[in-house]
């Protein structure tokens, strides 16, 4: 969820002053202009309750690679505290990277088929550290007006600087994989990465529309596989996973906003995305599952002065993939 204070102005190539808008989602306006930097810390808390293993967002829970594990439940709370930098380096062009520190913990409520449990086990794991630092370039692809569209193609590319999933030792002693083996293969120690590089190609839309703004993303995210990957073990040593290519996503949004007065505004939307299925070694994991995250969003901005703006965005999931609740604040400051 993360959108700009430069959505809420046209670049001064432009010669019209859009609606100022709430942002809601993790998508480009109208840039920054020439030679102004923006600094946005944001906190970003997120709910979620389900009684499905797959791989989504940040992290991957590596039970996909472990059948013997029925899991009935995972709660999941995780913070994000981040700091984002852009630049403008001309009218239509800018630059971005983003920093975030992450917090997670896991309550998974499991049962182990193999050694014929009839109790459910609660496992709790949390974890803290450095997430995948982001870098983005975004491009305003037209002149937009008052009565045309403003359109930005983007692209963004997410690192492996946060704590890899695989890096975590399991509570299984040799091997996770056999039938005789003991232990979940749940992690001791949670991730704050995905563990893979990211490619995501997007590309946005702005439509002024007095007194109301329409805007919207459409966006695909590639995920690169990883070769001789390892789980590690308790006895110190680690057990192959082979290759592993994560599911790729799709997504898109689209909202409205609304400009109360020159101070505050009000938006709400929908955002959508599909996740694939995870592979392992060219074969598509079996207790892998396709995705579907929808969130229904609101957004409120107050403007402080000229520099300063102050953005409230809260979500809840549609899909019972879906996190249950999302609250993000930001403070962007222009400079």
């Amino acid at each position: 969820m993360q959108a700009q204070t430069a959505q809420e102005d046209a670049a001064p190539d432009a010669g019209q002053r859009p609606p100022r808008v709430a942002p809601l989602f993790e998508q480009p306006g109208v840039l920054t202009p020439r030679g102004t930097y923006v600094v946005e810390p944001a906190v970003q808390f997120a709910h979620s309750s389900s009684d499905r293993i797959a791989f989504a967002g940040y992290a991957m829970i590596l039970t996909l690679f472990d059948p013997r594990i029925d899991v009935r439940e995972v709660r999941r709370n995780s913070t994000v505290a981040s700091l984002t930098a852009r630049r403008g380096i001309t009218n239509r062009f800018e630059l971005e990277v983003r920093v975030p520190y992450v917090y997670r913990s896991d309550d998974i409520v499991s049962r182990d088929m193999v050694a014929g449990a009839v109790t459910d086990r609660v496992v709790q794991d949390s974890g803290k550290a450095i997430g995948d630092v982001e870098l983005a370039a975004r491009y305003q692809l037209n002149q937009g007006s008052l009565h045309r569209p403003y359109f930005v193609g983007g692209v963004r590319f997410k690192s492996r600087t946060g704590r890899d999933p695989f890096e975590a030792v399991t509570d299984c002693l040799v091997r996770c994989t056999e039938q005789n083996a003991a232990g979940t293969g749940l992690p001791s120690n949670l991730a704050t990465g995905s563990g893979f590089y990211a490619l995501e190609p997007n590309i946005a839309w702005f439509m002024p529309a007095n007194p109301a703004t329409f805007f919207g993303t459409v966006s695909y995210m590639h995920n690169f596989k990883r070769s001789n990957v390892n789980r590690k073990v308790l006895n110190g040593g680690s057990e192959p996973l082979g290759t592993i290519t994560p599911p790729d996503s799709f997504g898109f949004n689209a909202g409205i906003g609304f400009a109360l007065n020159d101070k505050v505004g009000l938006s709400v939307g929908y955002d959508h995305i599909s996740v694939g299925r995870a592979k392992q070694n060219g074969q598509t994991l079996p207790n892998s599952l396709r995705l579907q995250l929808g969130t229904i969003m609101a957004g409120f901005s107050y403007r402080l002065d000229q520099r300063r703006t102050i953005n409230v965005s809260i979500g809840g999931g549609l899909t019972r993939d879906a996190p249950d609740v999302g609250l993000m604040v930001r403070v962007p400051l222009a400079f």
